[in-house]
């Protein structure tokens, strides 16, 4: 299997990454992937674009084809309460082409923070603006798996499969096996990204593609597995076609 765009990817703008921003375009090219979303961290989290709405809505300068890459401008938002409030600004909002949500510790506010958090996913599916529910698998924010697999299947959020949990969330990992074989059983796209923070991890997805191997997991379901797949979800959930540039260089 190959998965052709690496959705969920950081730069240098967020203070824990490595990479330019065209470094991790490069690296794209080099891997041979058709796409690259770049993610930078929702101005709650710390180490976050200091330029906050400035960077993300200066976002537009960035061409959606580069090198031959198609690039989404986006942001991993945090996931704010249980409400699924999210730090995505509104000035920002109508240049973003693509968003993840997240739920990282230092940004998500409340007193029940080891308890159930299905509100707070339920709130994120109800947001027209995300496009990716982000590395759930998280032990210390349960929620409703079962519940919740359905919803953001009929809402058009893909479920995502995250490489760097592995490596960085490893506790998560049993909990993301359990998430896929529901996103299985309930027929819920997919997507597999990398969370790069450094461009030479950018399209290397071997542990996450292991798991789906080993749960038989089918390829229909992987949204950015196919281009073809991948521009139809786009064209229904985004506005990324809104350029027209795309159309003429033959994306």
């Amino acid at each position: 299997m190959k998965i052709i765009a690496d959705l969920h990817t950081h730069t240098v703008a967020s203070t824990h990454a490595y990479s330019t921003l065209q470094e991790m375009v490069t690296a794209a090219s080099q891997m041979g992937l058709s796409a690259i979303a770049v993610t930078d961290h929702g101005v709650e989290m710390p180490g976050a674009p200091k330029a906050g709405t400035w960077y993300f809505s200066n976002l537009r300068s960035i061409p959606h084809l580069y090198h031959g890459i198609l690039v989404l401008r986006g942001q991993e938002t945090n996931v704010l309460n249980l409400e699924g409030k999210i730090d995505l600004e509104k000035e920002a909002e109508p240049w973003m082409d693509w968003v993840v949500a997240s739920i990282h510790p230092p940004c998500f506010q409340s007193e029940e923070k080891q308890n159930d958090v299905t509100s707070a996913w339920r709130g994120i599916a109800e947001n027209p603006a995300v496009n990716v529910i982000g590395h759930c698998g998280d032990p210390r924010f349960p929620f409703d798996y079962e519940k919740m697999i359905p919803i953001f299947r009929d809402a058009g959020k893909l479920i995502e499969l995250n490489e760097a949990t592995f490596s960085v969330r490893s506790q998560s990992v049993s909990n993301c096996k359990k998430i896929m074989q529901l996103c299985k059983k309930y027929s819920a796209p997919i997507v597999v990204n990398s969370d790069s923070h450094f461009s030479a991890n950018v399209g290397k997805f071997p542990k996450a593609l292991a798991l789906l191997q080993e749960l038989n997991f089918p390829e229909e379901l992987i949204i950015n597995s196919n281009i073809e797949r991948f521009k139809k979800y786009l064209q229904c959930y985004t506005r990324v076609f809104e350029d027209h540039a795309l159309s003429e260089g033959g994306f």
